[in-house]
């Protein structure tokens, strides 16, 4: 059994994709209740959760959304129940959780499948800064 803090949301995402690198550190800015930490599907820990939880990453390559000891969510429901943690006007994503999720992950794959074309990848997962260095697992 790894050793994760139990009272966080780890959230895991393509440590090489521009977009997935913003929502980051959008994610960090708007986590006023210092919820999540992150870690790149690439990393050694993220690596360690995927092979834990069973995910096939050739079928799950973008946000995962775990909670140790509970559950974890994938892709368009992953992506609403962070949004949820930030409370306030954010909240009314989960609007959106009445849509059937094949349609919701329809449109998630879509934008998933184009993000290095449309947002550009980087060589290398991104390096926090040391402030935000304790938000990483890694």
């Amino acid at each position: 059994m790894m050793d994760l803090p139990e009272d966080k949301k780890i959230i895991l995402f393509d440590g090489v994709c521009n977009l997935c690198n913003d929502a980051v550190l959008k994610v960090i800015k708007y986590d006023t209740k210092n919820t999540f930490l992150f870690t790149a599907l690439q990393s050694e820990k993220g690596k360690e959760i995927i092979n834990q939880l069973g995910i096939d990453v050739s079928k799950i390559d973008s946000i995962i959304l775990y909670e140790p000891g509970v559950s974890y969510e994938v892709k368009s429901t992953a992506a609403l129940k962070i949004m949820n943690d930030f409370g306030g006007i954010w909240s009314l994503s989960q609007l959106f959780l009445i849509l059937p999720e094949g349609f919701r992950n329809y449109v998630y794959d879509y934008i998933a499948k184009n993000r290095y074309k449309w947002f550009g990848k980087k060589e290398t997962c991104m390096i926090p800064t040391p402030e935000l260095n304790a938000k990483f697992l890694d």
